[in-house]
């Protein structure tokens, strides 16, 4: 059973996984007023100018995403909440009126949602049959807003989900990243191994799952 930690979030649907799998030095770890946890069910929202894809656009296309298909997928990844685990990092210092009340009615507690994602990354647990059935960690999809270069969030999103692989019993960690971001990861722990390859499909059909 993966250990639990304290959380500043109380437990709900409408988060991807359990938020006490965050270990609570990680919280402390970050700058005053942010936090990490689990993706939201609303997180497409775009609120004080950003949302969770809007964050994603750093890396890549993200593409026209409706709500209703963003909650499809987030369901799938909910439902399989034992091998996805997508974190963000938001920002709480925004004014009130902007992003509402940061502050649940339970206290020590805090609401998701009310504030502005500033960071991203997502941790995939594969299962191996080598290694006695095995379990390896991909991590992917590591962004931080550009208003936010400096403040390590891009450290303690990896450091989150390493910590999350560590505590589902996987015996490594991966990730791909382009041969700049090298140092970064190697500041983060991870170590050269191998050669990425890649295979882009030149006219993809319409994703299936």
């Amino acid at each position: 059973m993966a250990q639990k930690f304290k959380s500043p979030f109380k437990k709900s649907k409408d988060l991807l996984f359990d938020p006490a799998l965050i270990p609570e030095e990680l919280q402390h770890s970050l700058p005053p007023g942010y936090v990490v946890r689990p993706l939201c069910r609303t997180d497409n929202q775009v609120r004080s100018n950003t949302s969770f894809l809007k964050t994603l656009e750093v890396l890549t296309t993200v593409g026209e995403i409706s709500e209703d298909a963003f909650r499809n997928r987030f369901q799938y990844l909910q439902d399989h909440n034992d091998e996805y685990f997508t974190i963000v990092i938001e920002d709480m210092n925004v004014p009130a009126t902007l992003a509402g009340s940061a502050t649940s009615s339970i206290p020590n507690l805090v609401t998701p949602g009310r504030g502005k994602i500033v960071a991203a990354g997502t941790i995939v647990v594969e299962r191996k049959f080598i290694r006695g059935l095995g379990l390896v960690g991909h991590i992917e999809d590591i962004a931080v807003s550009g208003d936010q270069q400096g403040k390590k969030l891009g450290l303690r999103i990896i450091e989150t989900l390493k910590a999350i692989g560590k505590t589902h019993g996987c015996y490594k960690v991966i990730l791909d990243c382009s041969e700049k971001n090298v140092p970064f990861y190697e500041k983060c722990g991870f170590e050269r191994k191998g050669v990425e390859m890649g295979w882009y499909v030149n006219k993809p059909t319409q994703a299936k799952l």
